[in-house]
């Protein structure tokens, strides 16, 4: 006999998370609420970004939710290079832009309120943000987690 979740399950009463790919990368969470995703693809300096952008537009107004990136050029050589090509590239203060050392899944990286990045290999690193006005910090980190190279 086959039990009653099991069958609900296949008979699609409770959805499975879509689990999507964005340039080699597999995605397998993003926060619940989250509004109409798109792709972009563009170059700075040399270096590739492959892009989701996750958008909630009410009335006039447009939000970004999500932004996923991965990020592909020989200027990403180690997670330093990566922090300094990122600090260039989003024009920041490398002596105020506060960064914590982090892990995501096997992978180190920095993490500051509502950004995150990480080096996978030389020439390929991800960044994540995430609109902390409207999503908990954790929420960033979750999909973070699931954002990895097939």
């Amino acid at each position: 006999m086959i039990p009653l979740v099991l069958i609900a399950l296949f008979a699609g009463l409770f959805p499975q998370p879509e689990v999507c790919t964005l340039d080699g990368f597999t995605i397998t969470h993003v926060p619940a609420n989250i509004g109409t995703p798109s792709d972009f693809e563009y170059e700075w300096e040399d270096v590739t970004f492959h892009s989701r952008v996750w958008e909630t537009t009410t009335g006039d107004a447009t939000a970004v939710d999500l932004s996923l990136k991965t990020i592909r050029g020989d200027r990403v050589a180690d997670l330093e290079s990566l922090r300094d090509f990122l600090t260039e590239y989003h024009e920041k203060d490398p002596a105020t832009w506060e960064l914590t050392p982090a892990h995501v899944g096997s992978y180190g990286g920095y993490v500051s309120d509502g950004h995150v990045f990480y080096f996978v290999q030389p020439g390929l690193a991800a960044e994540l943000t995430i609109d902390r006005s409207r999503y908990p910090q954790e929420a960033l980190l979750t999909t973070a987690e699931g954002f990895h190279p097939d």
